[in-house]
């Protein structure tokens, strides 16, 4: 069945309509600067797609919240509740197959993009049974896939990269088409960009949009400059979904409306103020936090206070230059390291803990162990945990082979790093595949179906080749080293070892 929505008018006054069962299968980027009326277009879009497709929207600024009275979307504010609780609470919705608005209102560019990306990924990990069709909206697009790092966290804009990402690249067979609006295509990371096939691009003045601009339409260098003539609410159209051709419309009106409205001129006030410099510079009131206790500064810790006190009763003169350390006692601190991060790896949610919390828990207990000076930073430490992940001590992942294992590996994202090594140890080993719950937890999530993911991945850049036997055991080959896994339950629990334990080959 073909579904036609009506968008507006094109510029000779026909009909503009968009196939959304087309739209389904090749997503949709809308460009304009600020005020073209890009949000009018999602709207109405919204609007007229509502009785025939699942939708979600992605609400920076709170401006679709008002589809809730006229549609019945759920309104979810992001600020109330935890990145966890908005994974689950995407998951369920496809689930149950109900429309939802999450509203990022009130949150600071960081949290937006947490929440975002985790609400995007409860969706994008539901399972199979529930790859229902459904129209994911994300209104000012670049805020959460930036084309250039921000002053948010390397980790935040990780996380809602790979889950725009997810959905632009890989949500098409699970059922999900992107749609994405931003005020400018240089600001929007390529990658996300580029996998859209219907293209609806408004008002633009700078001559790098509108060159790109033009480039997506199929139009010459020397027409860029018409998007400079748009009106607000005129866009080109091109797509399967929309116009084999450059077409030219007027986005038809909306039922509902923003929140936040466009600025109007207003009249000042006819009677003036007598006296507009008292009014305005009068004392301000006291404030209300005055009678409030002030805050005491934090107590120092207990490490702090230990050193505090050391540093008092030793002698304050300066103590003679430490002599260099032997071979013998490089060797003795390199497997306390080791000892104390195996100790670490060894609690039950180590695997799912962030790595900064890891760290921090590992310099106390250097500076426990008497290793306050030989703490390894954070880089060193990541390098160190990704081999203690795959059992390797220090010794042995200078070996060689290892050298090259660990090159190879570095051509992976930090995160997946960790996978590629526990799958070389057991190789190099002769043990069984690691099972899925064991990758699962050298990635740091829950999700078996993610694991399955990562396998693929890793496959597709030539590093590995998987195969399955008839039993429907897994069989992991280093590509260009000859290692080879035995054969392997992928159901398998994680029994992944830390250390050089021996594990017996599956039945």
């Amino acid at each position: 069945m073909t579904v036609a929505i009506e968008m507006g008018q094109t510029n000779s006054g026909a009909t503009a309509a968009l196939d959304l069962e087309e739209l389904l299968a090749t997503r949709l980027l809308v460009q304009g600067n600020s005020g073209s009326g890009k949000s009018h277009l999602l709207r109405r879009l919204l609007e007229q797609s509502a009785p025939w497709v699942q939708q979600a929207i992605i609400d920076p600024e709170g401006d679709f919240v008002t589809l809730a009275e006229r549609f019945g979307h759920l309104v979810i504010n992001a600020e109330d509740h935890t990145e966890r609780g908005l994974q689950v609470a995407g998951e369920r919705a496809r689930i149950h197959r109900v429309s939802a608005v999450l509203n990022l209102e009130g949150l600071d560019a960081e949290n937006q993009m947490r929440r975002a990306a985790a609400y995007l990924d409860g969706m994008f990990n539901t399972a199979r049974d529930h790859w229902y069709p459904m129209l994911v909206v994300v209104d000012e697009a670049q805020l959460f896939a930036p084309a250039v790092a921000g002053e948010v966290s390397d980790e935040a804009r990780k996380l809602s990269l790979g889950a725009m990402t997810n959905l632009m690249c890989r949500g098409r067979k699970r059922g999900l088409a992107g749609v994405i609006a931003t005020q400018r295509l240089a600001k929007l990371a390529k990658n996300v960009a580029a996998e859209a096939s219907n293209f609806l691009m408004g008002r633009t003045f700078l001559d790098i949009d509108m060159a790109r601009a033009a480039d997506l339409l199929g139009m010459e260098r020397r027409q860029a400059e018409a998007f400079r003539d748009l009106e607000r609410g005129q866009f080109m159209a091109l797509g399967p979904a929309l116009s084999r051709r450059p077409l030219g419309l007027r986005i038809g009106p909306t039922e509902t409306h923003p929140r936040n409205s466009t600025p109007r001129l207003m009249p000042l006030p006819e009677a003036a103020l007598e006296d507009a410099r008292a009014v305005i510079l009068a004392a301000p009131p006291p404030e209300t936090t005055a009678t409030r206790p002030q805050r005491r500064a934090p107590a120092p810790d207990l490490l702090s206070q230990l050193m505090a006190a050391k540093s008092v009763a030793i002698d304050p003169t300066p103590e003679p230059e430490a002599p260099p350390l032997s071979d013998e006692q490089i060797a003795e601190r390199r497997d306390r390291l080791d000892r104390i991060l195996r100790a670490i790896l060894a609690e039950p949610d180590a695997g799912f803990r962030a790595i900064g919390v890891l760290y921090q828990e590992f310099v106390v207990r250097c500076r426990i162990e008497g290793l306050a000076t030989a703490i390894p930073d954070m880089t060193e430490f990541r390098r160190m945990l990704t081999h203690a992940r795959a059992g390797l001590t220090t010794e042995m992942a200078a070996d060689d082979a290892w050298q090259d294992v660990t090159l190879r590996a570095s051509t992976l994202p930090d995160d997946m790093q960790g996978v590629f090594m526990i799958i070389a140890r057991a190789a190099k080993e002769g043990w069984p595949c690691p099972g899925d719950a064991a990758i699962a937890r050298a990635y740091g999530t829950h999700s078996l179906r993610r694991a399955r993911r990562l396998l693929t991945y890793i496959e597709e850049q030539g590093l590995i080749v998987c195969q399955f036997d008839g039993a429907g055991r897994r069989t992991v080959t280093l590509v260009e080293l000859a290692w080879a896994t035995a054969p392997g339950d992928p159901n398998a629990p994680d029994d992944l070892p830390l250390e050089d334990e021996p594990r017996a080959a599956s039945a």
